[in-house]
């Protein structure tokens, strides 16, 4: 099945907490940009999210972190496409050690995962 993958930054505008802990919409935001990617490269269009049908968060994520999320189009339906994500810290904050720290993980953490459904309508898929 198709696959897509983004790396971005939390920064400071994404700490919603105190703490610096990111709101986990913002992870919600990625999946939805990881679909849109998704819906282009199957159908040719940007298509709607229509809905999750599961949510877990897993793992604090906090202004600073990177974040890789990936999906992938798990069952094609006439207009649906069921999907599944993952989302992983790969680099973290050390401000233990200094405010420019940071650590590369070797193994990454899952910070959520989650399923859900978009829909391409028939008019606009150009696949």
């Amino acid at each position: 099945m198709e696959k897509a993958i983004i790396r971005v930054r939390m920064g400071s505008q994404d700490a919603h907490y105190g703490g610096n802990l990111v709101d986990g919409a913002k992870i919600l935001q990625l999946f939805g940009d990881v679909a849109t990617e998704l819906l282009i490269k199957h159908d040719g269009d940007e298509g709607l999210f229509k809905a999750y049908d599961n949510v877990e968060f897993i793992s604090p994520v906090y202004a600073g972190d990177y974040i890789e999320a990936e999906g992938e189009i798990t069952k094609v339906g006439n207009t649906s496409r069921t999907m599944s994500f993952e989302a992983r810290k790969v680099i973290t904050k050390r401000t233990d050690i200094s405010d420019s720290a940071a650590d590369y993980l070797e193994k990454p953490i899952i910070v959520c995962k989650a399923s859900g459904t978009c829909v391409v309508p028939k008019d606009k898929k150009r696949k």
